[in-house]
């Protein structure tokens, strides 16, 4: 874009005007290299173009010969025409910008300013005849923009550093919140769900059930005669026997499935991706690998558990839903214990197996 600029301003220039010497440019006699310029300037351009398309590496070192060799070229043109032309040689220190590179900005300013002084008394002051005072001046130009350049990179990785420590402390924050979010959501002793969590997610997938159809059913599962286990072995025996059950049935459940901590030693299981006759099957094998966990801590006794477990009717709503499970439960426990009653709701009323 700045070479098609230049080109065209070039264009409207000598277009435009009615000194002879543009009009002669030409010219070798002249002194411009005016058309060799600008020819030069474009196969640089088509050059670097073509490299940085097809060439996989030293994509900057390619920018930066690019701008340094255009940047000169452009001088070369301007120069008879133009006071201040020298302005263009400041394209390849602001290139730098482009990387935020300290290193490559002070090699490029020191190369530059050397260069520059090659280019005044080899080529300004034998032929263009120009003041020494005007040299010193575009060098401290140069120095000024090397400084000002720098001041910009130098702001841009603290604003980088800032950005990185802002990410950190809100990456550290969304830590911080997820697991005080876990917190709040899981039963410390048994890592599984707690009451809380449980009822928030069956009503949510209570209205599924209702508007989409959802396929769901509920298993209560309660430890036998745990009041004596703690009372035989103490409280933190009957924490072992709980976090060792709760890790059986969080192990045993599918990805869809959902396992919370219901009460004291009740668990609750939500079956949403099985059918009736899977969800019996489920909470079956879950009853007999429970039965045979080993507790050599609790006298080597086996600990069983009880489960009632009901199919969710569209229409029953979780109150009745409740009721059904719970005294499935209940026949279960006061059935000899160690068993699955399921009951499911039909048309001709309520069925327990």
């Amino acid at each position: 874009m700045i070479v098609l600029l230049m080109l065209a301003a070039q264009f409207i220039f000598v277009m435009s005007t009615h000194m002879p010497e543009v009009k002669s440019a030409f010219l070798p006699a002249q002194g411009h290299l005016f058309v060799a310029c600008n020819v030069l300037i474009v196969i640089a351009m088509v050059l670097a173009e073509m490299w940085l398309r097809t060439a996989a590496q030293y994509h900057k070192h390619a920018v930066v010969s690019c701008g340094f060799i255009v940047s000169y070229l452009m001088y070369f043109v301007l120069e008879p025409f133009v006071d201040g032309a020298q302005m263009t040689l400041m394209m390849p220190i602001m290139i730098s910008l482009i990387y935020f590179d300290r290193k490559l900005l002070h090699y490029l300013g020191i190369f530059s300013i050397v260069f520059y002084a090659a280019v005044y008394f080899g080529l300004e002051r034998l032929v263009l005849e120009k003041p020494l005072l005007e040299f010193f001046l575009v060098e401290c130009v140069f120095i000024v923009f090397v400084v000002m350049a720098r001041m910009v990179i130098v702001r841009a990785w603290e604003v980088r550093e800032h950005l990185e420590q802002l990410t950190k402390s809100e990456q550290e924050l969304m830590v911080e919140r997820a697991i005080s979010d876990k917190l709040l959501k899981i039963d410390a002793l048994t890592g599984l769900y707690n009451h809380k969590t449980f009822h928030e997610y069956l009503d949510s997938l209570l209205e599924q059930c209702e508007s989409n159809g959802l396929h769901l059913q509920l298993a209560l599962f309660d430890i036998d005669s745990f009041k004596r286990v703690n009372d035989t072995y103490g409280h933190w025996v009957g924490d072992l026997v709980l976090k060792e059950v709760a890790a059986r049935v969080k192990g045993m459940i599918g990805l869809n499935d959902f396992a919370a901590r219901y009460g004291g030693e009740e668990f609750a299981v939500i079956f949403t991706d099985k059918s009736f006759q899977e969800a019996c099957v489920a909470v079956e094998e879950m009853r007999e690998a429970i039965s045979r966990m080993e507790h050599p801590y609790a006298g080597g006794k086996p600990i069983t558990v009880s489960i009632g477990l009901c199919d969710y009717q569209l229409g029953d709503g979780k109150e009745l839903l409740f009721r059904k499970t719970d005294n499935a439960l209940y026949k279960a426990k006061h059935g000899g214990k160690n068993m699955v009653v399921t009951v499911s709701s039909t048309l001709q009323g309520t069925i327990y197996a």
